[in-house]
């Protein structure tokens, strides 16, 4: 980029900081509270709908959240050398591909989007990965593994608890490593849901949770926490079946 076309983006930049600090400070004499954090809420919303965006252009295909809040160590640090992990929305592949290469594991990485699919076999592909094409709610055989990581999934997923008890019960896994948004990360969450305007980190998302409502599902699903950590605005548990007798019974 040559110095004239630095220059014109930095006044581009400029003007539509001006015209956006202008806009909102109009709102602020002539509407209501009440509106100005509607009109504020959205803005929000929208600027961090293009920041995940730009973040992962910034990380060449892969959102840079994967290296600052360092998640995936979570998830290495559970698992043994040579153990069999299930990847349950494998996404690119960033994951299964630390697990595999840093904690010696076989992963198999299952995703429903087959652009993922192709994506996570060009950009993180390993001797010890097989990536997958599948739904986890209709496509999951019984296949043993030691270990399933749900990382920002259950989320998206309607009647979680039979999910859960459905992947035990073809899976076999001694552990089910979960992460997932937490509803209280930030006082503004219930103000939103509270105005009528979007409040989840992503509108897919069927439930972020409260930290009473995690461990209920965890209980519905028959798993009992042995490690929760909460960081980052979210929850990363490490969970184990409980013994047959202990689950508690459904209808």
């Amino acid at each position: 980029m040559d110095q004239s076309t630095s220059n014109r983006n930095r006044q581009t930049i400029a003007r539509l900081k001006r015209i956006l600090r202008t806009s909102v400070t109009r709102s602020l004499n002539i509407l209501p509270p009440d509106k100005v954090l509607r009109l504020l809420f959205r803005l929000d919303h929208w600027l961090y709908y293009l920041q995940g965006q730009m973040a992962s252009a910034y990380g060449d295909g892969v959102h840079t959240k994967h290296r600052h809040i360092r998640y995936h160590d979570f998830f290495v640090a559970r698992i043994s050398p040579g153990e069999r992990v299930l990847d349950v929305g494998s996404n690119n592949g960033a994951v299964s591909y630390d697990v595999a290469e840093k904690a010696g594991a076989y992963v198999v990485g299952i995703e429903i989007e087959p652009a993922n699919v192709e994506l996570a076999r060009k950009m993180h592909p390993h001797p010890r990965i097989e990536y997958r094409l599948g739904n986890v709610l209709t496509d999951l055989g019984e296949e043993p593994f030691d270990v399933v990581i749900l990382s920002n999934v259950l989320e998206h997923l309607p009647e979680r608890p039979a999910l859960l008890r459905r992947i035990q019960r073809l899976v076999h896994p001694s552990r089910i490593l979960i992460r997932v948004p937490l509803f209280e990360r930030d006082w503004r969450v219930p103000l939103k849901r509270e105005l009528g305007v979007e409040w989840r980190l992503d509108p897919t998302h069927e439930i972020e949770y409260t930290l009473e409502e995690f461990a209920d599902e965890m209980a519905a699903a028959g798993l009992k926490i042995t490690h929760q950590q909460v960081r980052w605005g979210e929850i990363w548990a490490e969970t184990a079946p409980m013994p047959e007798q202990a689950m508690p019974q459904v209808d």
